[in-house]
């Protein structure tokens, strides 16, 4: 995905081939003798002819069905619903997605939307006061965000640790450290 490096190069020639592009010339009468030359049986038949039976009988595929032998049928199978398993992670999907919207009054629960613009705020926060209004802001406790920062955050790149290069197709590449941002709360 993405990069051309990672795609199959076509080739193509480089030069024309001698015989590219040329047709052999066909005399003025030479499309009837090719016609004449050709048997005149019908390509199709309202019945089935010996030549249609001998020709749709096939020795190796008989042979193979005659080894596999007659189908066995399990009539107590249960018939597999896939269906209703999605169906049913697409509600519980459907349910979580309302539980965590603004509207539901539910509180420590977000959208992955919501959380990652959450940690990124949490980033620029001074005081005690400003995590308050944060945590009140996207409906959690600030216990809560507390114990999700220990173990969640949302990316910061080190600006120091950039690095540009390019390979022999000219495609660019960033590569780049992302180090872990806790605020400095006042107290």
């Amino acid at each position: 995905m993405g990069g051309s490096s990672s795609k199959i190069a076509r080739k193509l020639p480089k030069e024309k081939s001698s015989w590219a592009g040329t047709r052999t010339p066909l005399e003025q009468g030479g499309v009837q003798e090719i016609r004449r030359a050709m048997p005149s049986r019908p390509l199709a038949f309202e019945n089935k002819t010996d030549a249609v039976e001998v020709d749709a009988k096939d020795p190796q595929f008989m042979s193979k069905l005659s080894q596999l032998g007659p189908v066995r049928v399990d009539h107590h199978m249960q018939s597999v619903r896939p269906a209703d398993s999605v169906q049913q992670m697409y509600r519980s999907r459907l349910q979580s997605e309302v539980e965590a919207s603004p509207s539901h009054s539910t509180r420590n629960r977000l959208v992955a939307a919501s959380l990652s613009d959450l940690l990124e705020s949490r980033k620029t926060i001074k005081s005690q006061a400003e995590l308050q209004a944060l945590a009140e802001r996207y409906h959690i406790d600030v216990a809560k965000l507390a114990e999700l920062a220990r173990f969640i955050n949302a990316p910061s790149v080190d600006e120091s640790t950039i690095v540009k290069s390019s390979n022999q197709d000219g495609e660019e590449t960033l590569t780049m450290m992302v180090h872990w941002v806790d605020p400095k709360l006042e107290t």
